[in-house]
């Protein structure tokens, strides 16, 4: 699903990512761990085509991403890629139903079969009855579980998420890690988690940690 080639990239004389390599299965749930500054989401913006780097390749579901030119590129990340952040970046204007569907209209997605879907996922997520709420009316992990419809809306052929449970509690994080295996069992979608959280690195599939710009 997913093959990273020897990634490097800098912020001035700083050398962040020295020759990351990856590979990810289709269906394979991985997690990434390490210390601040570690280079975790520098990847992860790479990985999921928001920032380019230095040098290197990377290929996702088959395509060569980073020879596409910047809109060909931005069509792809909305058609393929789904995120989920620490920080929902829900719409506070838009109801539930309405912030999952945007990116299926940025899409140019047929409305009545966009909002068909977005309430089948809701309501696979628990939410059915939230639909017409707006984010202020829910929870935290209401939020963000609204969040995740949002990103798997497209069908993407992975998601990335960044410390998805970091603004949780206890039992929204375990409520947020069980859905995210559930999605994976029960619909082989890939999944690249950055995360400090112990717990859910040591269920992933394989836990990778990132020291000094490298993958181990």
């Amino acid at each position: 699903m997913i093959r990273a080639t020897n990634i490097t990239k800098s912020f001035g004389d700083l050398q962040v990512l020295r020759g990351v390599n990856l590979y990810v299965e289709k269906g394979e749930l991985v997690s990434i761990v390490g210390k601040s500054g570690a280079g975790k989401s520098t990847l992860l913006y790479i990985l999921g085509t928001l920032a380019r780097p230095d040098g290197g390749d990377l290929v996702i579901d088959g395509k060569n991403v980073f020879t596409l030119r910047d809109r060909q590129l931005a069509a792809f990340r909305n058609e393929q890629i789904g995120f989920v952040f620490q920080f929902h970046h829900l719409l506070p204007e838009f109801t539930a139903l309405e912030n999952v569907c945007i990116p299926a209209y940025i899409n140019k997605q047929e409305v009545a079969s966009t909002q068909r879907r977005a309430m089948e996922l809701l309501d696979y997520l628990g939410l059915a009855d939230r639909a017409t709420h707006k984010p202020n009316q829910l929870s935290g992990g209401e939020q963000q579980r609204v969040a995740v419809a949002r990103a798997l809306i497209n069908q993407p052929a992975i998601v990335f998420a960044d410390e998805p449970s970091g603004n949780l509690d206890s039992a929204s994080s375990e409520e947020l890690h069980r859905l995210l295996f559930k999605l994976r069992d029960d619909f082989a979608q890939t999944f690249i988690i950055v995360t400090h959280n112990e717990e859910l690195a040591g269920l992933s599939d394989r836990r990778l940690e990132m020291i000094d710009g490298l993958l181990n």
